[in-house]
């Protein structure tokens, strides 16, 4: 999952290199000419300007003429507007990205600058063009509210995924426990959350995530049941855990395995327990090494594991008689 979690980081700042220089260099086109608007200033903008003058006899192209200052207006504003947004992205995107976290605050930003920079060009251009942007606005905020009404769970959700990035509950490669669904987390969307298991993914909405288990803040504890038989002597069994226990190896293991005592006195047998401390993404396959090894020792050593067992009890015939 980390390699997973680095290849993706590597294609998002490739991408980013790709596309720079070509963004770059249509930035610095727009603000040379915006420079040069500035400079020539009185030439274009006031009144008797050569686009305000109707230098030929054709109405039609006056008209064009006179729309050139509107049209230069307009890049004006749309390129201070795209620079100061495309220096502030810079800026978050080379302070922040060092982790997983980090990338999804940084999509959510970046997103929620690009929405807000869209709506503020639009107004801006509009009003540069004499529109009323007044009952514009006004009008937004009507449909924002209806829409908004009827959209309250995607609201929801939305809402519920700023919090889970910001709050830091969980991040990609965690592993998770979402209404009895155990899954890795593989990605973290504004509306939804992906957890994987077993190569099937389960889509979770933001907003009904409740009760999160973080299995891989700490480490977890793999944990093996082994039951011996009742013939068996306890205090030889426990002497052979003592020798041989320190000499079984586990991969995944961090520390060593631990012998706990009797955990309970089954229908045939004396259950013991054993744990070790190990990652979450490890546990099953620890359990199942230590089962092996700890059923291989009492092998070796003559220690009797039970079956299950029937006692059946005949009625006396002749004492009934």
């Amino acid at each position: 999952m980390k390699d997973s979690i680095k290849q993706q980081t590597e294609e998002m700042k490739n991408k980013i290199r790709r596309m720079g220089p070509v963004k770059i260099i249509i930035l610095i086109l727009l603000a040379v000419g915006t420079v040069c608007s500035y400079v020539f200033h009185d030439k274009i903008f006031v009144e008797d300007s050569i686009f305000n003058r109707g230098i030929t006899d054709s109405e039609f192209l006056n008209g064009l003429l006179a729309l050139v200052p509107k049209i230069i207006r307009a890049v004006q504003i749309v390129t201070i507007i795209l620079v100061v947004t495309a220096i502030v992205l810079g800026i978050i995107n080379r302070v922040f990205k060092r982790n997983q976290r980090e990338i999804t605050v940084v999509r959510l930003i970046s997103n929620m600058i690009r929405c807000v920079v869209a709506v503020v060009l639009v107004i801006a251009v509009l009003a540069i063009w004499g529109i009323d942007t007044t009952a514009l606005i006004t009008g937004a905020g009507v449909v924002t509210l209806i829409v908004g009404l009827g959209m309250q769970s995607l609201i929801a959700d939305v809402v519920a995924g700023l919090f889970i990035v910001f709050e830091n509950e969980f991040n990609v490669g965690d592993i998770v426990t979402v209404d009895g669904f155990r899954g890795t987390v593989v990605s973290i969307g504004i509306r939804t959350t992906k957890l994987e298991a077993l190569g099937n993914i389960k889509i979770i909405n933001n907003s009904d995530i409740r009760g999160v288990l973080n299995q891989t803040v700490n480490p977890s504890t793999a944990k093996a049941l082994v039951d011996i038989e009742y013939g068996e002597s306890l205090e030889r069994v426990e002497e052979i855990i003592a020798t041989k226990l320190p000499e079984i190896k586990i991969e995944g293991v961090i520390d060593s395995i631990s012998y706990d005592g009797v955990a309970a006195l089954g229908a045939s047998g004396v259950t013991l327990q054993f744990t070790a401390s190990c990652y979450e993404g490890d546990i099953f396959a620890v359990q199942r090494e230590m089962n092996k090894k700890l059923k291989n020792m009492f092998d070796e050593n003559g220690v009797g594991i039970p079956f299950n067992q029937l006692v059946v009890h005949m009625a006396d015939e002749t004492a009934a008689k």
